[in-house]
Order: structure tokens, then C-alpha cells, then sequence
């Protein structure tokens, strides 16, 4: 039986990753004083986001690329997916780590979206 190693590893990064972005957002909900929902606080809205989304892909990925070993093998193929997975995690927390991009819309802009 081939027990799927790459898999065991990119599971721990992304649920250190997981711990790291929980963490961050409750420090700031406590900070914010914000016990549920996000109010009107934009940060903490992205702080949601970022660790919600890991939440929800995360899982399934891991399963996915676990089986995948398991059928295989351990090979450059199932550790490229791994590694390309857990560095569009990383990507996307440090890009949600602040206002830019989609809250940073015009009123203009707003209104069509």
C-alpha cells in the first residue's frame, strides 16, 4: 500500500496555515470588539474571507490529492499539485491581508457590480 506522504505534508502546512489565519482573526475580532459578522469593518471582512476560503478549498484538496497518491504514487506530478495548491493559499492570504484590490472600487464602479 502506498500511503500518501505528500499529501500528510502539504495537509499539516495548510492547517498551520488554517491555525495562522484563525488566530489572526479572532485577535482582531477581539481588538474590534466584533463578536459575530464582520459590521462595517472592511479588515475584518477580508480577515474572514481569507481564512473562510482556505477553510472551504483546503479539505477537499487534501482528500482529493491523498487519493490521488494512493492510486499512483508518490510522483513530480502529485507533489507539483501540492506545492502549486499551497502557494495559492499563501498568495491569497497575503493578498487579502488588505484593502486593495476589490473594496477599493469607485462609487461608480460600485453600482454596476
Amino acid at each position: 500500500m502506498v500511503y500518501p506522504y505528500t499529501a500528510a505534508l502539504v495537509g499539516a502546512f495548510l492547517y498551520i496555515l488554517q491555525q495562522g489565519l484563525m488566530m489572526n482573526t479572532g485577535a482582531y475580532r477581539g481588538k474590534a470588539g466584533i463578536g459575530v459578522g464582520f459590521g462595517d469593518d472592511r479588515h475584518l471582512e477580508r480577515k474572514i474571507r481569507r481564512h473562510g476560503n482556505l477553510a472551504e478549498s483546503a479539505a477537499v484538496f487534501i482528500v482529493v490529492l491523498a487519493l490521488t497518491e494512493m492510486l499512483v504514487g508518490t510522483g513530480s506530478v502529485v507533489i507539483a499539485f501540492g506545492a502549486v495548491f499551497a502557494m495559492a493559499r499563501v498568495s491569497h492570504a497575503f493578498a487579502f491581508n488588505s484593502l486593495g484590490g476589490s473594496h477599493e472600487k469607485s462609487e461608480s464602479t460600485r453600482k454596476y457590480l
